[in-house]
């Protein structure tokens, strides 16, 4: 047996720091939470070289006592708790006095930090576990954490990091979850000396979406908001039309904290159901607010894993609260005629710049009164594109002073009445989705609205036109009698009505010893969805009956089809598997593109669509309608400029 070793504390320190440090994303993340955790109104986050060489985090909170700063930097200090019993009731996003710590074990650290109380404020610096100097200086009220050249002296963890522009978007990463759990709080991200995250801290999730996402995500989410004795759900969830092909954009905070949860993404998914098509993602932002010891945060080092007390009744809730808010609200996607993508702000401001250049020989502006119009409007429309300086050698022309001043004055109003009128959030999207009905529409499936449904005809034998509100609507004849087929299966085999054909003679089909042992494992499933089915002997088994409205299949292709697509799933999936097959059964019994309709079979079938509950997806996720309204229309044949 080798020798023991008692470890030194420098060892120890940089063992410890790998629990939590293991990125420049790790280290924002502390510094900010513990910002948070200081009461910080605006917090200001700057990295150059990914965050490696460089990381700058700037609050405007409490601060520090100076005679408290040598000892935040000790193992296992904190400010968040005293005693085991804390753990129970966690309101603070930082606890285990671990993060300063592991910080500064791995990296050159700078602290610049005053209290209100306080005349001056205090400099500390700390390299690799080792203080440097603690001294008196003039700073304003709040923290500053400058850190340099993480992981300088464990070269074996530095060379494990990514390349700089990947590990500065795992940064942005940290900076946009802890942005949209505290929209109170004014959040700024610089890369590299740019400018490219600007928060209000207004408080309104919306408008922080809208400040991250841009205006496509933010005028496609809809509001969600449940409270019972035991929890609250309140956030924004995205309609299909801003689906995604991965999970990038689904965001969980438990009691202000992010976490990373499959189950709960899972269960978030499956409220979508019938909403997105196969491997499409959700967007989301959804905030889950427990009472005390109901979720314990204190599993991982990270804190971004947590244990709920009632796990699957909180996953069973989501799903219903989702799947809910989606058929509570139409979900036609809309087509729309691509424009250039100039802002109106800077047409606008492009015209005050020319305009200036041509007045008297005073012009053009100073540079600071250029550069404050230009960050105002900037503000107003943070995606407008850049707005040429005016020249300093363009010929000046004299006009009497006082039309000059006239003509000055109205451009100004004119600009203020077209910055005004463009505001970027649509106010219309914020009053719609903070519980305003004054900008919702008649649904085009309320009852009064289908008695002035006008069915134009059918094009490409495929598809169908219905005018209605200024509106044109194309309805896929196929997917919306999909839609129409499964629905009422899923009906029957809720109330246990589904029918069987008996059919004559009955159809042999020869299978494996595998897919025998398939069979028998979801004979019930298959009994449900009305097939009867008898073993023949041997590896055979003989079809005598197959589902009512499958009569026009083969039956002996699709009983083998289903029975292949069985082997992706467990026995405890039985029931996903009779919603996915009977997805597929309304798919092959629907009646397809390139089949021409009769008037009265598209009334019907329209009909049959507008009386389901969600009749915008077929069960495949695709849209079974689509709307182009008259102001689209005018836009594209240059009616409306």
């Amino acid at each position: 047996m080798n020798k023991i070793n008692v470890l030194s504390q420098e060892t120890i320190d940089k063992i410890a720091a790998g629990e939590v440090v293991e990125r420049p994303a790790s280290v924002a993340k502390e510094l900010i939470e513990n910002s948070i955790d200081a009461g910080a109104t605006a917090i200001s986050v700057e990295i150059k070289g990914g965050g490696i060489e460089y990381l700058r985090i700037t609050d405007n909170g409490s601060g520090i006592d100076k005679d408290q700063i040598q000892i935040a930097f000790l193992r296992h200090s904190t400010s968040k708790i005293e005693k085991a019993e804390d753990l129970n009731c966690i309101r603070s996003l930082g606890f285990r006095g671990e993060a300063l710590s592991s910080i500064s074990a791995v990296s050159k650290v700078e602290l610049i930090t005053k209290t209100e109380d306080s005349l001056l404020g205090a400099s500390y610096i700390i390299e690799g576990a080792k203080e440097i100097s603690l001294t008196d200086i003039g700073a304003p009220n709040g923290t500053t954490f400058i850190v340099r050249q993480l992981f300088y002296n464990t070269p074996a963890r530095k060379k494990f990091l990514k390349s700089e522009s990947t590990e500065g978007s795992y940064v942005f990463d940290v900076v946009e979850h802890l942005a949209l759990s505290h929209p109170e709080i004014s959040f700024k991200f610089l890369l590299n000396g740019k400018e490219k995250l600007m928060t209000s801290g207004n408080g309104s999730l919306s408008d922080t979406i809208y400040q991250i996402y841009g205006r496509t995500i933010a005028s496609n989410v809809l509001d969600i908001d449940y409270k019972d004795e035991r929890v609250s759900i309140n956030g924004f969830i995205g309609q299909s039309v801003i689906a995604r092909g991965n999970r990038a954009f689904e965001h969980f905070f438990v009691n202000e904290r992010y976490i990373k949860s499959n189950t709960l993404s899972k269960a978030c998914e499956e409220g979508y159901y019938g909403f997105l098509m196969g491997h499409q993602y959700p967007f989301f932002v959804i905030n889950i607010k427990f009472d005390e010891g109901a979720v314990d945060v204190n599993v991982h080092p990270t804190k971004q894993e947590v244990r709920f007390e009632d796990e699957s009744n909180i996953c069973e809730l989501l799903t219903k609260v989702l799947n809910q808010r989606l058929r509570k609200r139409e979900d036609i996607l809309e087509a729309k005629v691509e424009e250039e993508k100039i802002q109106p702000s800077s047409k606008v401001f492009q015209q005050f710049s020319q305009a200036l250049t041509k007045t008297t020989e005073v012009v053009p502006p100073s540079s600071n009164s250029f550069q404050s119009a230009q960050d105002f409007i900037g503000q107003q429309h943070s995606d407008s594109i850049p707005v040429s300086e005016p020249t300093t050698d363009s010929k000046p022309v004299k006009m009497p002073e006082p039309f000059e001043k006239d003509r000055l004055e109205k451009i100004k109003q004119s600009i203020t009445a077209q910055i005004h009128s463009d505001t970027p959030y649509e106010k219309k999207f914020a009053e719609k989705n903070r519980g305003g009905e004054k900008y919702e529409q008649i649904s085009f499936l309320d009852k009064e609205a289908i008695k002035e449904h006008k069915i134009i005809g059918q094009v490409f034998d495929t598809y169908w036109i219905v005018e209605y509100d200024k509106n044109m609507y194309i309805i896929d004849q196929h997917a919306a009698h999909e839609k129409v087929l499964f629905e009422k299966t899923m009906a029957r085999l809720k109330t246990q009505e589904m029918t069987s054909q008996m059919i004559s003679p009955p159809v042999i089909v020869s299978l494996t010893p595998q897919d025998i042992l398939l069979y028998q494992q979801y004979k019930d499933a298959f009994e449900s969805l009305g097939y009867r089915i008898e073993e023949f002997g041997g590896n055979e088994l003989a079809i005598n009956g197959v589902p009512g409205n499958l009569l026009n299949l083969n039956p002996k292709d699709f009983f083998l089809e289903v029975l292949a697509d069985c082997q992706s799933y467990k026995a405890s999936d039985s029931f996903d598997m009779i919603v996915e097959k009977v997805a597929s059964m309304s798919c092959k019994a629907a009646v397809k593109g390139n089949n021409k309709l009769s008037l009265p079979e598209i009334k019907t079938l329209i009909d049959d669509l507008l009386k389901l509950e969600n009749p915008y997806h077929c069960p495949h996720g695709r849209p079974t309608m689509i709307s182009f309204s008259e102001y689209e229309l005018g836009k594209k044949f240059k009616r409306i400029i």
